[in-house]
């Protein structure tokens, strides 16, 4: 049987690699494609919701799917753990399911669950990441769920050991690891993680170069977990073993989502 796919956001850079995905997949087709400013009425009819709009308009077209009883894939940045509480609650009570997948790519999926891996034996962490400049928000929805990993991981050692975070050039924290996002031309992704101990440092770069190929084996995977999907999932590596565990992410309570447009962490800033 045929899914029907509707995409929000299907003209956007990573819209437009799911929109390529699904219409070369088997048992996938494109239903609708919107944009951000779409009515979303337009879901009606499809079975499955995709979203790569932006953060400002994401919780919408979540709500929008789970009133419709739709299991939705969200590839859009501003999910930090505390705004997804909001909508498991939602997702549960109507028996459909949301996944949210932070970074398509394995590559950054493995970067991320190294670092988490590692973080008990640093005590100094840091992260830095780097996107084009059209990127709306920050820091990344990746560095994001990185640092509630890293901090996951830490919970029987403490947070991690972040002098001067008062100054505001020192980024900004979520689970107590300091964030710093540039936003350049001529970058498409890139992420730093930096952790430090007595006399050494450890640091796990991953580079996305060409999208298209770097998310198009993690979308074929989601996609097809999607569409089974109950409750809430977070990341990629739910689905994939990838040979490093990760502690979960204990969620925590809902909060209000605030009037910063495009500041995706302040829920989880500590």
């Amino acid at each position: 049987m045929t899914t029907r796919v509707a995409i929000v956001g299907g003209t956007g850079k990573l819209g437009g690699v799911i929109r390529e995905v699904v219409e070369a997949e088997d048992g996938y087709e494109v239903a609708a494609v919107l944009g951000s400013q779409s009515d979303l009425a337009e879901l009606d009819g499809a079975d499955l919701v995709v979203d790569a709009s932006t953060p400002a308009v994401s919780i919408d077209v979540v709500r929008a799917a789970i009133d419709r009883g739709l299991n939705v894939l969200v590839g859009t940045s501003g999910w930090s753990n505390e705004r997804i509480a909001l909508v498991r609650p939602l997702a549960e009570a109507a028996g459909t399911g949301v996944v949210f997948i932070p970074n398509f790519s394995l590559g950054s999926v493995i970067g991320s669950a190294l670092a988490a891996a590692a973080a008990p034996f640093f005590p100094s962490i840091e992260i830095v990441e780097a996107h084009r400049d059209t990127k709306v928000d920050s820091p990344s929805g990746t560095a994001v769920r990185t640092a509630e990993l890293i901090a996951s991981a830490r919970a029987d050692v403490g947070p991690v050991e972040s002098p001067h975070v008062d100054q505001r050039a020192r980024g900004q924290r979520v689970a107590s690891v300091p964030i710093h996002s540039l936003r350049r031309p001529g970058v498409i992704a890139r992420q730093e993680t930096v952790l430090s101990g007595a006399g050494e440092s450890l640091t796990i770069v991953h580079d996305t170069i060409d999208p298209t190929t770097a998310y198009a084996p993690g979308v074929r995977i989601a996609l097809a977990a999607a569409r089974e999907a109950r409750g809430v999932t977070i990341g990629l590596d739910s689905f994939i073993d990838i040979g490093v565990r990760t502690r979960p992410v204990e969620t925590g309570a809902p909060v209000s989502d605030g009037d910063v447009s495009g500041q995706v962490a302040s829920a989880t800033s500590a």
